[in-house]
C-alpha cells in the first residue's frame, strides 16, 4: 500500500474543477435560451436536418447544442485526467486544466457563430489536455514503481 498526502496546491485543482462545472451550467443555459428562439421543443435535442436548412434559427440551435454536446461527450475524461493528474502535480494540472477550458469555451464560441468551421480556433484545449494525460501517466508510473 502506498500512502501520500494531498498538497495543499491541491485547492487550485478543485477551483479548476469547480470552474469546469460553471461551463457546463453556463453553455447549458445558453442551449436552453436558444432553444426557446429556435422553437426546438423537448424532447428533442436537436432540430432535424429539412428545418435546420430552411430555418437559420433552428441550425444556430443545433451548433450550440452540438457545442454544448461535445463539451459534455470528453467531460468525464477530463475530470478524471485533472484530478488524478493532479495529485502529484497540482500546479501543472490547474493551469493545463484552465488552458483546456479556456479553448473549450473558444470552441463553442467558434461553433455558436453558426459556422462549425470557426470551433477549430479552440484546438489549443488539446495541448492542456494532453498535458494532464502526462501528468496522470507520471502520476500512475510513480505509484506502481514505488509499491
Amino acid at each position: 500500500m502506498v500512502a501520500f498526502e494531498i498538497p495543499s496546491t491541491y485547492g487550485y485543482v478543485i477551483g479548476t474543477g469547480i470552474l469546469s462545472a460553471v461551463l457546463n451550467v453556463y453553455l447549458g443555459i445558453q442551449v436552453g435560451r436558444q432553444r426557446k428562439v429556435a422553437n426546438v421543443h423537448y424532447p428533442y435535442l436537436y432540430a432535424d436536418k429539412a428545418e435546420a436548412e430552411s430555418d437559420s434559427k433552428k441550425k444556430l440551435f443545433n451548433c450550440y447544442q452540438r457545442a454544448h454536446q461535445n463539451y459534455l461527450e470528453g467531460y468525464a475524461s477530463f475530470l478524471m485526467v485533472l484530478f488524478v493528474g493532479g495529485l502529484k502535480y497540482p500546479e501543472i494540472n490547474s493551469a493545463a486544466g484552465a488552458v483546456y477550458l479556456l479553448g473549450r469555451i473558444v470552441y463553442a464560441r467558434g461553433y455558436q457563430t453558426g459556422d462549425p468551421s470557426k470551433r477549430q480556433r479552440g484546438s489549443f484545449a488539446y495541448l492542456g489536455l494532453l498535458t494532464m494525460v502526462g501528468t496522470t501517466i507520471a502520476t500512475a508510473v510513480s505509484l506502481v514503481n514505488s509499491a
